[in-house]
């Protein structure tokens, strides 16, 4: 089940943060900030698709290939965890990042092309 982007612009910008989908770069005021390929592969599909939940499987298909064989929950918390760190956001309190048990993610800040 693919998950096609709804927001298809090559730079998103959400808060202080922006996010070059080409280049794979995240920055904060127009510093680099780092983040994994991974991570922001995964954060790229939730800036596709602002305020919508993504459901785990939907996160996987898109991130991780069919053919690839790694512990999907533990991939996922990880990569979610590095966004959240690059964003300095806070999983009991988000700003950016919401999960919703069980199901899956939800970007819940604004997101501007």
């Amino acid at each position: 089940m693919a998950v096609e982007p709804k927001v298809a612009q090559n730079v998103l910008s959400f808060g202080a943060f922006e996010a070059d989908l080409t280049t794979g770069e995240l920055r904060k005021n127009g510093t680099v900030v780092h983040l994994q390929e991974q991570p922001f592969q995964v954060l790229k599909v939730l800036l596709e698709h602002p305020r919508e939940l993504i459901s785990r499987e939907q996160l996987r298909s898109a991130v991780w290939p069919q053919n690839t064989f790694v512990d999907f929950d533990h991939a996922s918390n990880t990569a979610v965890k590095k966004i959240r760190h690059a964003l300095d956001d806070d999983a009991l309190s988000p700003k950016f990042v919401q999960t919703i048990p069980r199901r899956g993610y939800r970007f819940i800040a604004e997101v501007q092309a």
